[in-house]
């Protein structure tokens, strides 16, 4: 679980900086469209990927659910 914790810490930063977003508004949307859990489900594939792409991945995920 702490693999996971650490990823989830990082693709939460990367977003961050990929959107100039605030810490906050990072969480409150995944917490909106449930990325945490998606990031969590889906670790596995994810954390081979790099930022670019996970941010990318993140915005589709969220994209499909707006």
């Amino acid at each position: 679980m702490e693999n996971k914790t650490i990823f989830m810490v990082f693709c939460i930063e990367e977003y961050k900086k990929a959107g100039k977003l605030t810490g906050r508004q990072v969480i409150s949307l995944f917490k909106k469209y449930g990325v945490l859990d998606y990031i969590t489900d889906c670790y596995e594939a994810l954390h081979v990927e790099g930022p670019a792409y996970i941010v990318e991945d993140i915005d589709l995920f969220i994209a499909a659910r707006s």
